[in-house]
């Protein structure tokens, strides 16, 4: 509540600013912070939060249209959108949250990273990643992704092609720009063969950003988080 009043003092004079606003007020509503969650351990223990992200910038406005779609702002810092989506999970089920993250960092600028990221795509490429979790000691994994041409990007195939989620149940999440999981949970489901794959995932447009919390609080209700 504090940070909803410190935060809605500010002038919201574009667009990114007053859907910032109304995503913390969201969030506040809802019981739910909006500042971002660090891995702990869980008091339930053995959920993870798995997640891609990738905003188009580091720097809390003024945004190009690209940047906004790409972006929110929260506390006067800058989050992927699936990068919100994937907190909010992990503050209501007390989960650990790991980002998945590629070696060499893709570029901000969004047109050069439209052509490497297309590219990459086109070249079916599995870029290095950073590292990767020990996912032994979890029953359950959120497992999230922005949709880029109707397919996750590719760092999430390295990931899914490098990890073994047999015997977990997953759960999936998107962000998107109007294509929805355009067949994403049957990629997941092939490459995950062993997992229970939940097909009840949550998708939220990059234009809707601002229901984020009060659709991640009703889908956890309905699968019982």
């Amino acid at each position: 509540m504090t940070r909803i009043t410190a935060f809605s003092s500010i002038i919201l004079n574009s667009p990114m600013q007053r859907r910032s606003a109304l995503l913390l007020a969201a969030a506040g509503a809802l019981g739910l912070s909006a500042r971002p969650a660090f891995s702990a351990p869980s008091a339930a223990g053995r959920i993870l939060v798995v997640y891609f992200t990738m905003p188009e910038t580091d720097k809390v406005g003024p945004m190009t249209g690209d940047e906004d779609n790409s972006c929110v702002v929260v506390d006067g810092k800058v989050l992927g959108n699936t990068q919100y989506v994937a907190q909010l999970i992990a503050e209501r089920t007390k989960a650990d949250i790991f980002r998945i993250e590629p070696a060499k960092p893709y570029p901000l600028n969004h047109r050069t990273l439209v052509d490497q990221a297309a590219e990459e795509q086109r070249a079916n490429l599995r870029p290095a990643l950073k590292s990767l979790p020990d996912l032994s000691k979890y029953d359950t994994v959120f497992f999230g992704s922005p949709i880029w041409w109707a397919d996750y990007p590719m760092p999430v195939y390295t990931f899914l092609e490098s990890v073994d989620l047999s015997g977990k149940r997953v759960i999936p999440f998107s962000t998107h720009g109007g294509s929805g999981f355009a067949g994403t949970i049957e990629t997941l489901a092939e490459l995950a063969p062993k997992a229970k794959v939940n097909r009840d995932g949550l998708t939220i447009s990059r234009t809707r950003m601002e229901t984020a919390p009060e659709r991640v609080k009703e889908w956890l209700d309905r699968l019982g988080f």
